[in-house]
């Protein structure tokens, strides 16, 4: 068995895990990876070529760099099925909130909702990415990162073009309290995808992946809750658009991820 450790300098959230997961699921041989976003040092146990591992690593320009690579007498156990069911919970977790927040936004004129709905959707690819990678075939996965990714980046900009044109002068007043209801309720969701996390790693002693697990979601909920304070104390849509369009280009960064899985 050999260990090796790379250092992942932008390995920060959840989305870049999976996305190394997903890459290096193509590679035999790899027993367990271990991933400590707080520090962003990913460790493998593997019987596969290093060299295979840090060429899949560095497809994705994450900002990668090997930092030791050893044999090592750890013995790795199998255990597939935990990781399943927690994945599927947080899919639907994540994807039950992409209705919610995509059907209140477009209600409520708010694009920062609808921004925000689109991120959960993000997210709910790369889990379910992450669930095709555990049982499925290589090309199936790299089929679906496709069409996941351009259907992103489709969406991301159409609301881009909505953003714009209510910059141009068609600016509407989205309704500011349900800005804020419907984001407590999903950083009230985040976190308890959060704690799932936490618990499933805490099990395999992967403690120091802590709140940052879940950081980027948390600050983009707690953007639209500032931003409906804004529209309602401004009297603007301005706010609203502001936190939209930075949530469009976040979205739209991590398709780009998701599609670099497909090649």
């Amino acid at each position: 068995m050999q260990k090796t450790i790379f250092k992942i300098s932008k390995m920060d959230c959840p989305s870049e895990e999976n996305l190394i997961k997903m890459k290096l699921s193509d590679i035999d041989g790899i027993k367990q990876l271990d991933f400590d976003l707080e520090e962003r040092v990913l460790t493998i146990f593997h019987h596969a070529d290093v060299h295979a591992i840090n060429n899949a690593i560095k497809e994705l320009k994450l900002n990668e760099s090997l930092i030791s690579s050893e044999e090592t007498d750890i013995i790795i156990t199998e255990s597939t099925k935990n990781q399943s069911k927690l994945l599927w919970t947080v899919l639907i977790i994540n994807f039950v909130f992409f209705i919610i927040e995509m059907g209140t936004g477009l209600i409520s004129k708010s694009m920062g909702l609808v921004a925000d709905s689109l991120d959960m959707l993000a997210d709910s690819f790369v889990y379910a990415l992450s669930l095709i990678a555990v049982g499925g075939t290589v090309l199936k996965k790299k089929r679906i990162a496709k069409y996941a990714g351009y259907f992103q980046i489709t969406l991301a900009v159409l609301g881009i073009i909505e953003v714009i044109r209510r910059f141009l002068g068609f600016d509407v007043l989205p309704v500011f309290s349900t800005m804020i209801i419907v984001s407590i309720f999903a950083l009230i969701a985040n976190g308890i995808s959060l704690y799932l996390l936490q618990k499933t790693k805490s099990q395999e002693a992967h403690m120091r992946a802590s709140m940052i697990f879940t950081s980027n979601d948390i600050i983009i909920n707690l953007g639209v809750i500032a931003a409906g304070a804004l529209v309602h104390w401004l009297n603007s849509g301005l706010p609203d658009l502001i936190i939209g369009i930075i949530v469009f280009l976040l979205v739209i960064q991590g398709a780009f991820r998701i599609l670099k899985l497909s090649k």
